[in-house]
């Protein structure tokens, strides 16, 4: 059995419900953030949300924590965006435990 070259380095087939499991775990992780429904927040107040549909992830993330929070929009659609979601609520908690 041979292999193109091309399919040793195409990533594997994104599956959204295995990378919201691992974006909720990571989350979770993080300490001052708490599970609620489909979202986190942060002393009561909503600043991570999220939507899976059968090919990707969307998530909202309060630019701050004030309420009505306004919303930052980021489409995961492969396993190296759910890494990159995290880092960005790291930078975002500092914020929205600050305030």
């Amino acid at each position: 059995m041979f292999f193109k070259t091309t399919d040793l380095f195409r990533p594997g087939t994104f599956r959204p419900g295995d990378a919201l499991n691992q974006l909720k775990r990571s989350l979770r992780d993080l300490g001052p953030l708490a599970e609620r429904g489909e979202g986190f927040v942060v002393q009561s107040q909503r600043v991570i949300e999220w939507r899976s549909d059968a090919s990707f992830i969307t998530v909202r993330l309060a630019r701050r924590h004030s309420h009505p929070p306004r919303w930052d929009i980021q489409v995961l659609k492969s396993s190296a965006d759910v890494p990159k979601c995290v880092d960005e609520v790291k930078k975002r908690l500092a914020h929205w435990t600050s305030a």
